[in-house]
């Protein structure tokens, strides 16, 4: 089966999606989604999601890493298929759909961005200096200084495949304060196994705990490699994040057709 797929990329996070709202793609190997995935031998993607339907929602979102594994919630990828359905000509401005991690709520910017309402987040575990919460993904969360020199990929992996993360994996975050209400954020993703230019699920961990847990409504303005996000929620106490909205650009790249070597 021959099928027609677009390219999308939230600050440099790019993604393959696809549209299966007929169900009728059917069942995509693991194999096939990494080759699909893969930067010298196929498209070229952090990930991959299917939009489909679903009775209650204007869509639904299925996640796929870049080795073929189903993935979690990503939040840069949510914010990329808001803007593809609504490309696609889902008539609105606000989106509910669901994903990995359950209902979300998104809509479109004036200036073409998308802003992505976030699952709540209950509880930060510390490890020595560092923190670890889940923001619909796992996150591991270390603020560094000369961020631009750090060795992410080393330092990244190591940590990813110690204990007690080497069976499930972690995404691992490296942050730098910039200014009072400003960070800059490197991310090693679990599932590219890499470096990725951004991670919005990452992000919004890392800002979460460059806030401090002090009460109160936050605003974090977040540099990436590639390009600048912001995220607001509301801090009811330091286990306590609500309200989370992740803001920023989402872009079509380029549309072309692939054949499903298991159709």
């Amino acid at each position: 089966m021959i099928l027609p797929f677009y390219k999308y990329q939230g600050t440099g996070n790019d993604f393959i999606l696809l549209d299966d709202r007929a169900g009728q793609i059917g069942h995509l190997s693991k194999g096939t989604i990494a080759g699909w995935c893969h930067r010298r031998f196929g498209i070229g993607a952090d990930g991959l999601m299917l939009l489909g339907s679903r009775e209650g929602y204007d869509f639904t979102m299925a996640y796929y890493n870049a080795d073929g594994a189903p993935g979690s919630m990503c939040g840069n990828g949510a914010r990329c298929i808001v803007r593809f359905a609504a490309d696609l000509g889902l008539d609105s401005q606000r989106f509910h759909f669901l994903a990995p991690d359950g209902d979300h709520e998104a809509e479109l910017l004036p200036d073409g961005g998308v802003r992505l309402w976030m699952s709540d987040v209950e509880g930060i575990r510390f490890i020595e200096e560092d923190r670890v919460l889940d923001t619909g993904s796992p996150h591991y969360v270390r603020f560094v200084e000369g961020i631009e020199e750090l060795d992410v990929e080393t330092c990244g992996r190591s940590i990813r495949h110690s204990e007690p993360f080497r069976a499930a994996g972690i995404n691992v975050n490296f942050v730098e304060q910039r200014g009072a209400n400003g960070i800059f954020v490197r991310t090693f993703e679990r599932g590219v196994e890499a470096e990725t230019y951004s991670c919005g699920t990452g992000v919004t961990a890392s800002a979460i705990v460059a806030s401090g847990g002090i009460p109160g409504m936050h605003t974090i303005n977040v540099e990436t490699l590639g390009g600048r996000l912001r995220v607001e929620f509301d801090c009811a106490g330091p286990d306590q994040y609500q309200h989370i909205r992740l803001s920023g650009p989402a872009t079509f790249v380029f549309k072309g057709e692939i054949e499903n070597p298991g159709s």
